[in-house]
């Protein structure tokens, strides 16, 4: 049995209402924590035991430097180590979020949304990989609207294959634009959620951002740019090689995806799924995968998900 001592109000704050941020705590990694007064004591299997310590420790650092803590943030803190060891409260708080153009902070919340952000960080070429729900394309805007805020790049391009997901363009009304729109709207969304609407507007018109199809891309080098291309399962494959060569000096680019919803007509080779098995060792490319277990949405999502990878299980035998 291990002792931490705590200040009575950060007590207060660690275990929650009805001590529900420690019970989650204690399940998470199959521990028991008692307070008596200011002395907490923890008991368990020694690894997870000295994982609770780190956190409690962190904590009470964290609280005497005058921290702010939610019950949210704690558990989705909690979450994160539980799943990844090596990572720390402190981490958690000092280092994952970041605030992209001063209107809303973003933080990771699963130890593979925190690989995803870091490999963006690292590499030129990232592809992230998963199901839906799982922070792909919103962390790959974050992190371009940072880069462009910090002037590591000069521009920002978001593209998406117009492919149509059951529907035909043809029959939408309005000019090429406004049949576009719709296939583009989640980077729209994506956008007006972290920067002013107003600035957002601003930047569009000015070009420094670009929401296009990908068709769009063809013929272009794209230098000192952030280049996003959002729902590749659907390209093909001569189009993600087009949009791969895109890439200028000074460029990145995040390719999000989800191999189980594809609306390329039947006999087309997903680029998405070849690009896997084509760049899978090239030095300098990464690829971070998401499950369920990532998903941000409301927690059905994650049912849903599971309940229709079982069925095409059980009917694929």
């Amino acid at each position: 049995m291990n002792k931490i001592e705590l200040p009575p109000r950060g007590l207060e704050t660690l275990f929650g209402v009805h001590d529900q941020n420690i019970k989650y705590l204690e399940s998470l990694l199959d521990v028991r924590i008692n307070a008596r007064g200011q002395d907490v004591s923890i008991d368990g299997d020694p690894t997870d035991v000295e994982t609770a310590e780190r956190i409690l420790e962190d904590f009470s650092e964290l609280f005497k430097e005058g921290r702010q803590f939610t019950d949210k943030e704690l558990r989705e803190a909690f979450a994160q180590i539980a799943e990844d060891r090596a990572f720390s409260l402190r981490d958690y708080f000092t280092k994952s979020r970041f605030n992209p153009a001063g209107k809303k902070q973003v933080a990771p919340k699963s130890a593979n949304q925190r690989k995803y952000i870091q490999a963006i960080q690292e590499r030129d070429v990232v592809f992230g990989i998963g199901v839906a729900g799982t922070g792909k394309t919103y962390l790959a805007v974050a992190m371009a609207v940072q880069a462009l805020m910090q002037k590591q790049v000069n521009r920002i391009v978001l593209a998406r294959p117009a492919v149509e997901a059951g529907e035909k363009l043809g029959f939408l009304p309005g000019d090429l634009q406004d049949k576009v729109d719709p296939y583009l709207r989640p980077l729209y969304d994506a956008l007006f959620d972290l920067i002013d609407y107003e600035r957002v507007t601003r930047l569009l018109e000015k070009r420094v951002i670009e929401v296009a199809p990908l068709a769009f891309m063809r013929g272009r080098t794209l230098a000192d740019a952030f280049i996003i291309l959002d729902e590749a399962q659907n390209t093909t494959s001569e189009q993600m090689k087009m949009f791969l060569t895109r890439i200028g000096f000074g460029s990145k680019a995040v390719i999000t995806g989800d191999v189980t919803q594809g609306d390329l007509p039947a006999g087309k080779r997903s680029g998405l799924i070849e690009a896997e098995r084509v760049l899978a060792n090239l030095e300098g490319i990464e690829f971070v995968y998401f499950t369920d277990k990532d998903v941000v949405r409301h927690k059905l999502v994650q049912m849903i998900i599971r309940a229709y990878e079982d069925h095409t299980k059980k009917a694929s035998i």
